[in-house]
């Protein structure tokens, strides 16, 4: 079994999700020990060979996807036809196991009808099923729809910019996934107490909503009338920006607290001018808001220290008066810091198809161990064995299912 020990060793899930968000919940129990059963379609599912791909894309349609490949692993892969009858049925036999241990389900099925809860519910009253929708409604959506809806790009990028500033990020998805293994967790421990099972629902776009209202965004537009201003890369409500370093490395600055703002004045030398400055505009640099309100005056002070010290410089001193900070760098350097052993994390791992893969442990750390990050699956792998110790089908009912082709053909890897 490719699953990790952890606290929820022994723990079955069936997952039956495609994309980010659902994926990432049960790649989040599975690598903390669960085993997660992800279920697909023959030939796998839309997000089978989803980019980036080994070969950057300009090798075969089937390259191997780094997305997917990351996204699911540590989880066995079962490859059936879920337009058959008889598949249904197999899927169904999955999901509803008896076990205390077992009927979990993970799932962002559209117009399965043999999938609705209250179908698998007379299989297994005490199902746990948790379902990711779009909209609470069932109107489809994804990370970057949602994103749009919100009014985050509207408040994103450069000042005075007129067109929305998406970002490559899908935050919403992410968060959407670990809110699935949140739910799921609760939807155990009630279990456990009462016998009950539950049925959860988690739309995209309440999490997106729940996540702005919780950052007192809304609160703040529905006050002011208006959408927030966009600031390019100033920190909204404090002090942060970035500099430019002399060999043109840049570095992200930020002053939240009174402490970190005496810190980042002692080091550049500017304790006296700004003393100066809060005595002729009558201001109080201590405060957040009023460092905000003059942010562009106090970047402009800090600019030249900056400007007359190379990269190297600028992050020795800075380290060394516990200002916060951070560079500015590509995922290329992420990598390399990661090859000389500086992001624990991060793992290195060989996919099917011997494509070398950079991907990640649980960032959870139990008693100082982030774990490890999980085997990559193989479509389909894991279909022979899961009927077999799940179901407790024989050899010939599995040869049979395979010659009928209602599951994958067996797959080493």
């Amino acid at each position: 079994m490719p699953g990790v020990s952890g606290p929820l060793e022994n723990l079955h899930v069936v997952e039956c999700a495609s994309f980010v968000a659902g994926p990432t919940g049960g790649m989040t129990l599975a690598q903390l020990g669960a085993s997660v059963i992800r279920v697909d379609p023959l030939g796998g599912n839309s997000d089978h060979r989803r980019w980036p791909v080994a070969g950057g894309g300009a090798g075969p349609v089937d390259a191997e996807s780094y997305y997917w490949d990351s996204l699911n692993k540590g989880k066995r892969s079962v490859e059936v036809d879920l337009r058959s009858e008889e598949g249904r049925e197999l899927v169904t036999a999955l999901i509803t196991a008896p076990g205390p241990d077992r009927g979990v389900l993970i799932d962002n099925v559209v117009g399965r009808r043999w999938m609705a809860n209250s179908e698998l519910v007379r299989r297994r009253p005490d199902l746990i099923h948790l379902r990711v929708q779009g909209h609470p409604d069932g109107r489809p959506a994804v990370d970057y729809t949602v994103n749009a809806e919100i009014g985050i790009p509207q408040i994103t990028g450069p000042e005075g910019g007129g067109a929305p500033v998406n970002h490559v990020l899908p935050a919403w998805d992410l968060v959407t996934g670990l809110s699935v293994s949140t739910g799921v967790l609760a939807a155990l421990h009630e279990r456990a107490r009462t016998g009950r099972g539950s049925y959860i629902e988690l739309a995209l776009a309440d999490v997106a909503l729940a996540g702005v209202a919780n950052l007192g965004w809304l609160s703040e537009a529905a006050e002011r009338g208006h959408d927030r201003p966009r600031h390019g890369n100033h920190v909204y409500g404090s002090f942060g920006v970035d500099f430019a370093c002399s060999d043109g490395s840049r570095v992200m600055v930020v002053a939240l607290t009174p402490g970190q703002w005496t810190a980042l004045k002692s080091v550049t030398g500017t304790d006296e001018v700004f003393t100066a400055l809060e005595h002729a505009l009558g201001a109080d640099l201590t405060l957040e808001a009023e460092r905000y309100r003059l942010r562009d005056t106090i970047a402009a002070i800090l600019k030249p220290w900056f400007a007359a010290r190379d990269s190297a410089t600028v992050e020795h001193e800075l380290d060394a008066a516990r200002v916060l900070w951070g560079r500015y760098q590509g995922m290329t350097d992420v990598v390399a810091a990661h090859r000389d052993g500086r992001h624990p994390v991060l793992a290195d791992q060989t996919l099917p198809d011997g494509s070398p893969a950079v991907t990640a442990r649980s960032p959870l750390r139990w008693n100082g161990e982030h774990g490890e990050p999980g085997r990559p699956p193989v479509l389909g792998r894991d279909t022979e064995p899961v009927l077999a110790e799940v179901l407790g089908l024989s050899s010939n009912e599995i040869a049979g299912l395979r010659d009928r082709g209602v599951i994958g053909a067996a797959r080493a890897g």
